[in-house]
């Protein structure tokens, strides 16, 4: 991925960012970021301590933590393995079939027109409406649970790699067709860096869907997991275990999302962009 698409331009070399800013800011986004949270969590604790709010139904940030604690270190961990598991075979699922249904759609007219419609109008079915069908082609073991997840990633990640390799500039494909680049090089040293922006976009944004499709898996039929949490906290009426299941889900998807951002920073540190010098 060091081939930088600028060199087959003829526009100018790549200009290289300053490479210890972006570490600066970065520190300095993370400590803003949590002062929103902070803050919010500091009302709640205060809202429901003053009786403004009854915690039976909204119970307060401290109360969600015991109740993360009395769950123990093994039953806790149990619970988040078997979400992440999940998610991580249906993301590798559906992010592999993407890429390669992507890049043939986007390198391809033809293929554009013999699939491109067909997954559009796939990808405007709610997650939900999967799920009776699934149920009666896979019963309600592992698979019907990853192909959910698979098709929540699946659409991300093949629109970013579709748009991708679409949109690469004409005339980077013109100046590596001047000099005489193969298929094979064409794709490794122009087409792949110059769609890799949208492709990672793609990736996050699959990730992010693939952590909401779990949640809908895991409600159909599920002993573990943090959608099993949350329908064992709804049935009990415990708003507590619904909050700590919905923290821990929004800390996992942040985790995960924080190391796709790190993975895209690195990729695409040759980028001369509005993000890495008018910011700095």
């Amino acid at each position: 991925m060091s081939a930088h698409p600028q060199e087959w331009s003829g526009i100018g070399p790549a200009v290289e960012p300053a490479r210890t800013a972006p570490r600066r800011r970065g520190w300095s986004a993370l400590g803003t970021g949590w002062i929103l949270p902070a803050a919010v969590l500091a009302v709640w604790e205060g809202a429901v301590r003053a009786g403004w709010v009854s915690p039976h139904m909204l119970p307060a940030p401290t109360e969600i933590v015991q109740t993360l604690i009395s769950f123990g270190g093994q039953g806790l961990a149990g619970h988040v393995l078997a979400s992440s598991a999940r998610v991580a075979a249906g993301f590798a699922i559906g992010t592999v079939l993407a890429i390669a249904i992507g890049a043939l759609v986007g390198l391809s007219r033809r293929a554009e027109g013999l699939l491109d419609p067909t997954f559009q109008a796939l990808r405007a079915i709610p997650s939900l409406a999967w799920v009776p069908l699934l149920l009666l082609w896979l019963g309600i073991d592992e698979a019907s649970k990853i192909a959910l997840i698979a098709i929540g990633a699946f659409f991300p990640v093949y629109m970013g790699v579709a748009s991708g390799f679409r949109d690469v500039d004409r005339k980077l494909v013109e100046a590596a067709r001047m000099h005489r680049l193969g298929s094979v090089a064409m794709v490794r040293r122009v087409l792949l860096p110059a769609a890799l922006p949208a492709v990672l976009t793609g990736l996050r944004n699959g990730l992010s869907l693939a952590w909401m499709f779990m949640v809908a898996a895991e409600l159909i039929a599920a002993t573990r997991g943090l959608g099993y949490l949350l329908t064992d906290g709804r049935e009990m009426g415990r708003a507590d275990i619904v909050l700590a299941a919905i923290v821990l889900l929004a800390l996992l998807g942040k985790v995960t999302d924080t190391g796709m951002a790190w993975l895209e920073r690195r990729w695409l540190s040759w980028r001369d962009t509005y993000d890495t010098t008018a910011r700095d």
